[in-house]
C-alpha cells in the first residue's frame, strides 16, 4: 500500500450506513479529522449541513477539506422495486452526487471518492469483467451510469468512482440477513447457485477506500475480492464456517415472488475483478471467502 497520509480532514456522506460507520471509525482511529454531512441542523463541529434534494451544501464548512467521500444513497435491497422505489433509488444517487460534486468543484479537495456499484456491469454470466468493460443494460446499470456521470461534475479534482460489490459483515448487509437462517441450519443456495457473487469484506472495503485516498489512482475502481465465487460456493462456505448443513435451497421463483425486481441482483451473475486495485498494489487481507467467512463469524461483536 502507499505510504500512510499525515492527518487529513475528511468529509463523509452516508456516514451512518454500514460502510460509512466503519469508515468514519477507522479514519478517526488513524488520526484523521472526520466531518459527517447531515440533513438536519448541525449540533457539533464534526457535522456539515447539506440538502441533496435541494442541491445545497454548506460550502463555508466544507472549505479546506482534504478529501470528500460520498457514500449516501437509498438501499437497493431495502424494499420491493415498485415504480416509486426505483425512482427513489435513482434520485437519491443522482441528486446527492450532483450536489456534492458541484460543491467539490468549488472547494477543491485533493480527492473526491464517489460511490458506485458493480451493478454497472449488468448480467455478466461466466464472463469476468474489469473497470474497462462497458455498462450493462438493466435498471441498476442505468442507475450507475447516471450516478457516475454526476460525479464528473467535480471537474478537475481527482475523482475515484468505487464500484462496490457485496459487502460482507455480520452486523448488516446480505451476510447479516443470511446468518440467522444458516445458524439454524435452514440455509442453502439461492436459485441455481451457479450465479457469480463478487464480494468484499467490510474490513477490506474500508482499507481500499483509505488506499484510494493515499494513492493517485482515479476513475472507476472495482471494490471486490480478486476471487469471486458462485452462490453455491458462497453458501457452502458459510455453512461450513457455522458447522451447519446447507440443505434448504431457495427456488428462483420463490425469490422472485418475495423480492420482486431486486431478485435479479440475487439471482443474477456478476463476475467482477478488482484490476485497478491490484495493479495499484493493494493487498487484500481477506482474498478468499473460505477464510473471510470464518474470520467474520468468529469475530466478537
Amino acid at each position: 500500500m502507499a505510504n500512510r497520509l499525515p492527518p487529513q480532514r475528511v468529509a463523509v456522506t452516508g456516514a451512518s450506513g454500514l460502510i460509512g460507520t466503519a469508515l468514519v471509525g477507522h479514519l478517526r482511529n488513524e488520526g484523521h479529522t472526520v466531518q459527517r454531512l447531515v440533513r438536519r441542523p448541525t449540533v457539533s463541529r464534526d457535522e456539515i449541513f447539506w440538502d441533496p434534494t435541494a442541491g445545497t451544501v454548506d460550502l463555508a464548512a466544507l472549505e479546506g477539506v482534504d478529501a470528500v467521500i460520498h457514500l449516501a444513497g437509498t438501499g437497493v435491497g431495502d424494499h420491493r422495486w415498485t415504480k416509486k422505489y426505483r425512482a427513489q433509488i435513482l434520485n437519491s444517487r443522482l441528486l446527492g452526487t450532483t450536489a456534492i460534486a458541484n460543491a467539490v468543484a468549488q472547494v477543491k479537495p485533493a480527492v473526491f471518492i464517489s460511490g458506485s456499484a458493480i451493478g454497472w456491469y449488468g448480467e455478466t454470466g461466466n464472463r469476468a469483467v474489469s473497470e474497462t468493460d462497458r455498462a450493462g443494460d438493466d435498471f441498476l446499470a442505468a442507475v450507475c451510469r447516471e450516478w457516475e456521470g454526476a460525479a464528473d461534475l467535480a471537474g478537475d479534482v481527482r475523482t475515484v468512482k468505487i464500484r462496490t460489490g457485496l459487502v460482507l459483515d455480520p452486523t448488516g448487509g446480505a451476510l447479516g440477513r443470511m446468518l440467522p437462517l444458516f445458524r439454524f441450519g435452514l440455509g442453502g443456495k439461492l436459485g441455481s447457485g451457479k450465479q457469480w457473487w463478487s464480494w468484499i469484506t467490510l474490513h477490506d472495503q474500508v482499507r481500499a477506500i483509505c488506499h484510494l485516498m493515499e494513492s493517485q489512482i482515479e476513475g472507476p475502481v472495482n471494490l471486490t475480492s480478486p476471487n469471486p465465487v458462485t452462490n453455491q460456493e458462497f453458501t457452502a462456505a458459510l455453512a461450513r464456517a457455522l458447522h451447519r448443513p446447507a440443505l434448504f435451497p431457495a427456488p428462483a421463483f420463490a425469490l422472485k415472488i418475495a423480492l420482486g425486481g431486486f431478485s435479479s441482483e440475487i439471482l443474477g451473475s456478476k463476475k467482477v475483478l478488482p484490476t485497478a486495485l491490484t495493479e495499484n498494489n493493494f493487498v487484500f487481507d481477506y482474498p478468499h471467502v473460505s477464510t473471510a467467512l470464518p474470520a467474520l463469524i468468529e469475530t466478537p461483536q
